[in-house]
Formats: structure tokens, C-alpha cells, sequence
């Protein structure tokens, strides 16, 4: 390259920069353009039916059944855009008029909730402002409460978490807000679903069994949130369950024997004696719900008439209960002859005092005992104990209100807290 040609090159970038340099010069001396202004306060803009004059203390208790409304004043500008959260950090969805002059709540306000609310104007000459503004809502008279089970503590993987209303809910989108608000979690996570069992009663499970050894924990967000026609929700005390090994008892009707399985593995083989005809066993899957060393057992308690061929009246140990009717896996010394090659019962599953003493001492509340291969009836999921297994998956989440819930069961179960019976 010759000496003149690399002249002529520095001189062209030389004016190129000058040019720019000009340029940006006369760009610095203009006016800010409006969209990049630090916005000017608007408090004399704006105003709303909670105000309380900006960030000073909120004014009277704003009542949660109605609209929240934000207007602009002084027809000397605009409203462009509105933010509300509350203090549980739940935000307001709103409507906002295409002249801007004023923003209406789309979305229910939770009860006896801080609210902030972040106002954008824009003003004649297109300059953003902005304020600020607090208010509370009044706190719901006579809250729905949510009561959580079972007590905290560590439990078998069959355990279902419960929640109990303090009233009832029928309305599909009000059980929706409920259920949204009331939270599962659990380590290691699991597919899990509420199930409404009636109008004041949910049972939460996986699609398949807790894990072994998981944590679970249940909380609530529903304080303050509007359920239904001025129905609120109140607060609830979380809840927290671990889970030990996974401990599943299958009870074979027809061969008279029980297999026990911890964590997959069989660790006993157990004879047993399970209900005759007329008192057959129910099949199925039940969860344990409790362990008692002592419990008189009489025939009369169940409809069997004193003196008859069929009445008893004994003290049984090592009971483990998995119905509220009655319905126990126990010791039966009186039947041992029978156990491993005949159902001679009236219902309960029988063992000799050493197994059940075994059995007694191995599984916990919340373990599974199945039956399975009986003339008996199926446990049915709700109302006399814990069948919810009994349940598909599929089955299960149609008795959520998220989603395609399909029919939902209507009217109280209650549970049949009969005497026990052998």
C-alpha cells in the first residue's frame, strides 16, 4: 500500500469519528426523552377507595367483598399500569379502562391481608409518575377454619393426610380455592392429589404409597382468601409426618396365611384364621390405625345374641386395628388349632399369642394390611377407617375439584366407631 492511499484512509476515519462525535454531542444537548425520566411523584393524580394518603398509616379496613378501584384525578394525565399484592404475596388481577382513567379488581381480596398498590401514570406531555398507595382489608367474621391429621409424628407409607373444614363446601370453584390453597410436600417428592370425601372432609395421597423414610409436610395459604359468598378462610397450624420402611401385610384368605414385607423384601410367614362364612373378612387394602395391648371383645357388640352358638365374650392382646368397626388382627390362642387351614372367625384375623405378639411389635400406624381371596365384602374407601387404596389413581383424582374432577361424593361420612369383634 502506498504512503498517500494510507493518508487518504486515516483522514476518512478521522472525519467518520468527528462525525459521530458531533452527532452524539447534539443528541446530549436535547431534551430526556419522556421513557427514560425518573417518574415524578403522582400523588395528586391518583386515588382509591382504601386510601389513606399514600404511605402514611392505612385508613379504615377496607371490606374484602368489594372491588378494589383505583381512579385518576385532575384529567391532567393517566393511569398506565396498577400492581396489587398482599403481604402473603398473592397478586390482584384488574381491569383497566382503555382511557386510562380508572383500574378495577377482577380478583377477590383476601381478608384481613396489608395490601401494597404501585400506580404508573404517564402525564399530558407522556412523563411516567408514580405512587405507592397501603391499605388493609377488615378480617373475615367467623373464618372457615382447616384442621390437618394425623397428629404430627412418624407413620407407615399407606398414611393418607386429612384436612378438616370447620364448614362445609359444596360449590365446585369454591372446593377449587380450598384445595389450591391447601399444600403437600414431601421429600423425595411424589404424584400426589386431595380426594373430597364429603362436604367438610379431604384426604391427600400419592398414586402410589408414600416413599420409605420420606419427610411430608401440610400447610395452608387459605387465611383471608374469599371461598365463597362472604366465606373466608382462616389460619391453620401446619403439619409435619415422616414416614419409616415401608411395612405391608398381604393376608391370604384362601391359603390361611399371611406374608410380611419390609421394604420388599418377606421377613415373616405368618398361619392365620380369618372370618367363617357369615363373618367373612373384608378384602382389600387397609391402613393400621392403631395398636391396643387389651380389648374385651363380645359378640352382643355386634349383634350376636347372648347365649347363643355364635356368642363369645373374651379379652384378646396384641390387637392391631384396621377398622372402626371392629375389624383387628389379634392374638387367638382359642383358635390355634384352626390357624393355617381353616377361617373360623367372626371377622377379625387371628394368630397365636406369639405372632401377634411379633406382629404387634413390628408395624406401626399407617402400615398396610391386605386381604385378599376372601368371601367377604370390599373395604370400602371412606368411612370406616382408611380404604382409600382401594381406590385407582384415575378413581382418586376424580374426587379433586381441580381440573376434570368428575362427580364429587356429597353428604358427612361418618365413621361407624362400632365394638370390636373376633
Amino acid at each position: 500500500m502506498s504512503h498517500s492511499h494510507r493518508t487518504r484512509t486515516v483522514l476518512q476515519c478521522t472525519l467518520l469519528v468527528a462525525a459521530l462525535a458531533a452527532s452524539a454531542t447534539a443528541c446530549s444537548d436535547s431534551a430526556p426523552h419522556p421513557l427514560t425520566a425518573q417518574p415524578y411523584d403522582a400523588a395528586e393524580q391518583v386515588a382509591f377507595n382504601g386510601s389513606g394518603g399514600g404511605k402514611a398509616a392505612p385508613a379504615e379496613p377496607l371490606d374484602p367483598t368489594e372491588p378494589l378501584e383505583v381512579t385518576a384525578r385532575g384529567g391532567e394525565g393517566r393511569i398506565t399500569d396498577v400492581v396489587a399484592v398482599d403481604n402473603a404475596g398473592r397478586y390482584v388481577a384488574g381491569e383497566l379502562a382503555a382511557d386510562g382513567g380508572r383500574w378495577q379488581s377482577s380478583s377477590p381480596l383476601s381478608a384481613g391481608h396489608q395490601y401494597t398498590v404501585t400506580v404508573s401514570t404517564e402525564n399530558e406531555d407522556g412523563a411516567p409518575g408514580r405512587r405507592t398507595l397501603l391499605f388493609e382489608t377488615a378480617p373475615a367474621k367467623g373464618a372457615m377454619t382447616v384442621t390437618f391429621g394425623p397428629e404430627a409424628g412418624k407413620y407407615g407409607v399407606g398414611q393418607p393426610v386429612t384436612a378438616e373444614l370447620s364448614r362445609p363446601v359444596r360449590d365446585k370453584d369454591a372446593r377449587a380455592v380450598v384445595e389450591s390453597n391447601l399444600h403437600v410436600e414431601s421429600a423425595p417428592a411424589v404424584e400426589g392429589s386431595w380426594h373430597w370425601v364429603d362436604d367438610k372432609t379431604l384426604h391427600y395421597r400419592p398414586a402410589e404409597y408414600w416413599p420409605a423414610n420420606a419427610t411430608i409436610r401440610v400447610d395452608s395459604t387459605l387465611k383471608g382468601v374469599r371461598v365463597s359468598d362472604k366465606v373466608y378462610g382462616g389460619a391453620a397450624e401446619p403439619l409435619k409426618l415422616s414416614t419409616g420402611d415401608r411395612v405391608e401385610a398381604v393376608t391370604d384368605a384362601g391359603s390361611h396365611r399371611m406374608t410380611v414385607r419390609r421394604n420388599g423384601k418377606v421377613i415373616k410367614t405368618l398361619p392365620v384364621t380369618t372370618g367363617k362364612p357369615g363373618f367373612d373378612t373384608r378384602n382389600g387394602k387397609k391402613v393400621i390405625l392403631g395398636r391396643e395391648y387389651h380389648v374385651r371383645m363380645t359378640g352382643t357388640s355386634i349383634g350376636i345374641p347372648a347365649g347363643s352358638s355364635e356368642s363369645y365374650d373374651l379379652p384378646v392382646y396384641y390387637a392391631t386395628r384396621v377398622t372402626w368397626s371392629g375389624e383387628y388382627v389379634h392374638a387367638a390362642p382359642w383358635s390355634v388349632g384352626s390357624q393355617g387351614s381353616a377361617n373360623v372367625s367372626h371377622g377379625c384375623t387371628g394368630m397365636s399369642m406369639g405372632n401377634a405378639r411379633w406382629f404387634y411389635e413390628t408395624v406401626r400406624q399407617g402400615d398396610i394390611v391386605e386381604v385378599v381371596n376372601s368371601n367377604g365384602e370390599m373395604m370400602a374407601p371412606f368411612g370406616n377407617g382408611f380404604g382409600d387404596w382401594n381406590l385407582s389413581w384415575k378413581q382418586w383424582q376424580k374426587g379433586s375439584a381441580l381440573g376434570d374432577a368428575g362427580e364429587q361424593q356429597s353428604g358427612a361420612v361418618t365413621a361407624a366407631r362400632l365394638a370390636p369383634h373376633i
